[in-house]
């Protein structure tokens, strides 16, 4: 569905999680699977309920409001106070939360990629070039998507999360062609949409849940179009 007329898109950056995949599973799975393993290694964390590692995740952002860009860190962090509050030292706080983070990001990239998904990233980056731009922490290469991007920028290591620019101007500024020819994917409202049109990109709202432009609160500006699959973004390559 088309909301406004289109140039000729010469490039497209893409979100990453719930975009191109469902993250919700992902994630669900690594929260359980990281709770009984810090569980199992630390007895002592699993005397404090879920609420207060909620409340001590809100205190280390309240600290360091930075944090919220960047995932993983946020996390080191959380875990780190967390168990400083439960008596550890902090160095042997901060060694426990690491090896805690390297299990967390093994169980971060079980991600299932749809066969579409492939199919049409494959297609596309036989016309145009294309770039991944995430407020996640997934890794690209291992979840088997690296190939068809020609840069993947992620928030923290690349800059403050969408939708502030920094990675948009990160991807415009290695694309071959103007912002107002590159065509932004994403299922999120404001993030991706409000995001890309912001900063100059053509928006296309990934809306596979069938959601209702006009009951959707959180989507304040229109994007360009609108998709519920990404097969339709090959038509926009094949009339080129």
């Amino acid at each position: 569905m088309f909301y406004r007329n289109m140039p000729t898109i010469q490039a497209m950056t893409f979100d990453l999680d719930d975009t191109l995949y469902d993250n919700w599973p992902v994630i669900r799975h690594l929260d359980a699977e990281i709770t009984q393993w810090i569980h199992e290694r630390h007895p002592v964390t699993a005397t404090k309920p879920a609420q207060w590692w909620a409340q001590v995740k809100q205190q280390v952002l309240e600290a360091d409001p930075m944090l919220a860009h960047d995932v993983s860190t946020w996390r080191l962090q959380q875990i780190t106070q967390g168990l400083v509050a439960l008596g550890y030292e902090p160095e042997l706080a901060l060694t426990s939360a690491q090896a805690a983070m390297e299990q967390v990001h093994y169980l971060r990239n079980l991600v299932t990629i749809p066969d579409d998904t492939h199919r049409v990233l494959a297609q596309l980056a036989q016309h145009i070039p294309l770039v991944a731009i995430t407020n996640g922490n997934v890794d690209a290469e291992k979840i088997g998507l690296s190939q068809y991007f020609t840069a993947v920028f992620r928030a923290g290591p690349d800059g403050r999360a969408k939708p502030y620019g920094d990675l948009f101007e990160k991807a415009a500024s290695i694309l071959p062609c103007s912002r107002h020819s590159i065509l932004h994917v994403g299922d999120h409202p404001v993030t991706d949409v409000l995001g890309a049109k912001q900063h100059g990109f053509q928006a296309c709202w990934f809306n596979d849940r069938f959601d209702n432009a006009k009951d959707c609160r959180r989507l304040t500006v229109l994007p360009d179009m609108e998709i519920h699959t990404l097969a339709p973004l090959l038509d926009l390559v094949n009339r080129v």
